[in-house]
């Protein structure tokens, strides 16, 4: 099943939560997680419904990647997994939270989170 640009791809996601998703021109939501404890995010990744379903009935964070063009978990190559504790849509339902609980790392780069690299601005 592979993420379409011009349509939703069919999936088991549940209607009522298609529904309300408002997605990209390319069918994707951006997806942040958050650990679940302390409250630091972690990483962006893209979902569409399928991607979105998985991570809901799995407790795996699943996503689209648009580079490859396929669906991948979270940890299946590094181990790195992110367990779900929760999923939430913002007000407007074009983003959507999951707190994880993060085992390792969350950035390919091997570092915890990926916005430690390059801090534009601490004060």
């Amino acid at each position: 099943m592979a993420c379409m640009t011009s349509s939703v791809p069919d999936s088991a996601l549940d209607p009522a939560v298609a529904a309300r998703l408002k997605r990209s021109a390319d069918g994707l939501v951006p997806a942040i997680a958050q650990q679940y404890d302390t409250g630091e995010v972690l990483m962006l990744g893209w979902m569409d419904d399928e991607a979105l379903h998985r991570t809901l009935t799995t407790g795996r964070c699943t996503y689209w990647s648009r580079s490859r063009g396929e669906y991948w978990v979270k940890g299946d190559t590094s181990g790195h997994v992110q367990l779900v504790k929760s999923v939430a849509l913002d007000c407007d339902a074009d983003t959507v939270l999951v707190r994880v609980d993060q085992v390792g790392a969350a950035c390919h780069t091997g570092a915890r989170t990926c916005f430690d690299a390059d801090v534009l601005l601490d004060q």
